[in-house]
């Protein structure tokens, strides 16, 4: 008979195994509740984690007492981080389990070797549940489960960085093509007299549930590097194209119970009719006697942001005014959304000294035909295979799956800076 006080879970069943093929029975005494220490989590979020578990423990009372929409919501909203702590809490016992087995002198040199295993298999899978529990303790974006619009734009670099910009057009299409998302384009401009390869502006929408949360990562501005075809001497160019990648708001009398109702005049993303200026224009460029006498154009205007709108794509005036309102609501929500993180940026710069963020105006990533790279600045990413990311295929998903972790990475930094500053107040005051 092995004489111990107490074994873990996993080393009994196995242990319990071996015995019976040897037809020895194995007396268990009631477990040690001790957890491991907290190592690879800090303490300021696993206070965190505790705390959400409280209110889902609490809001899950209420619900199984009377059924309300809004606490059904929230529970759902909060199970995922209480299923990660769970997880968490038992391979941190188990953990703790082992390391006292291996301590008892008492413990059988079998059971000694099945712990030592399982100890080994238990510490290397610890760091991949405690990098889930933080990344489902990161508050979810305001818009991740909306569609999106891509709005697409040459800066430096003349020609080129309207080439280059197409190029980008084609890469998002053929992205969303792979991965099954609807898409359309909503406004095409390109230069005059030029080719339609050469992009002056470009919209694209997404219709697909779930896109901005996807493709929010390619927002800011793409380099490339490359000799054009009309250089002469062979030399590489500099080009810039930026992108900003906005939210798709349902349309008009859809959500009214969301927060993103847009026809709320109590909601963040509301626009008051007054303060927008709406003109009729006759549309310009290529197109006979339609472009020279049917004013279709339409242009608006936000009047306390300065935010301009026009869209000529449509013969239809109604069908303009339409797609123009919906560029412009994304616009305004996502410079609202930016105004108010610029503005926790700013307090966190100064509480807890230099978070920093990268907009719409920063470099992220850089193209170079001459090496077949991309790389991407923001997670240092890079990818030798340039065409395969240029036609949206695998490489380019696996630079946005690297800088949706390094967005994660820089959310938990935060939480975690936040909650020990918040930490480091309470104490200050209970001295106090």
């Amino acid at each position: 008979m092995f004489n111990i006080p107490w074994v873990c879970s996993r080393c009994l069943s196995r242990s319990l195994r071996a015995s019976w093929r040897q037809g020895l029975p194995v007396p268990v005494q009631r477990r040690s509740q001790t957890t491991a220490s907290n190592g690879l989590l800090s303490s300021a979020l696993l206070n965190r984690a505790r705390s959400i578990a409280a209110e889902h423990a609490s809001l899950s009372t209420r619900l199984a007492e009377s059924f309300d929409a809004k606490v059904a919501k929230r529970v759902g909203e909060l199970t995922p981080i209480v299923n990660a702590l769970a997880e968490w809490d038992k391979a941190n016992e188990s953990i703790s389990e082992l390391n006292s087995l291996l301590k008892d002198p008492q413990t059988d040199e079998e059971l000694r070797s099945l712990a030592i295993e399982d100890l080994e298999s238990s510490n290397t899978n610890l760091p991949a549940i405690s990098d889930q529990l933080k990344k489902s303790l990161i508050p979810r974006h305001p818009f991740a489960d909306l569609p999106c619009l891509i709005e697409i734009r040459p800066g430096a670099g003349g020609d080129e960085a309207g080439l280059f910009a197409y190029e980008l057009l084609r890469m998002y299409i053929a992205f969303c093509s792979r991965k099954g998302f609807r898409t359309g384009i909503i406004k095409l401009d390109a230069e005059d007299g030029t080719a339609d390869d050469r992009l002056t502006e470009a919209v694209m929408e997404v219709e697909t549930d779930g896109s901005y949360n996807v493709l929010r990562t390619e927002a800011g501005v793409h380099r490339v590097q490359r000799v054009p075809a009309t250089e002469a001497k062979g030399r590489i160019h500099t080009s810039a194209v930026s992108v900003m990648v906005l939210p798709s708001f349902p349309e008009p009398g859809l959500g009214e119970d969301s927060p993103l109702n847009f026809e709320d005049p109590n909601s963040d993303y509301y626009i008051d009719p007054q303060d927008v200026r709406s003109e009729k224009m006759r549309a310009s460029g290529a197109g006979g006697q339609h472009v020279n006498k049917t004013e279709s154009a339409i242009r608006l205007t936000h009047i306390p942001t300065g935010i301009v709108v026009s869209m000529q794509e449509s013969r239809s005036q109604h069908a303009n005014r339409k797609r123009a309102w919906q560029i412009l609501r994304a616009k305004l929500a996502d410079a609202r959304r930016e105004a108010r993180e610029e503005e926790l940026v700013k307090l966190r710069r100064g509480a807890m000294g230099g978070v920093a963020k990268m907009g719409r105006g920063d470099k992220i990533r850089t193209y170079n035909y001459n090496q077949s790279r991309c790389t991407d600045h923001r997670s240092g990413i890079t990818i030798h295979n340039l065409g395969n990311v240029l036609d949206g295929g695998d490489g380019l998903e696996a630079v946005m799956e690297s800088v949706q972790g390094w967005l994660a990475d820089r959310e938990v930094e935060t939480m975690i800076a936040e909650d020990e500053l918040k930490e480091a107040k309470g104490k200050g005051q209970k001295k106090a």
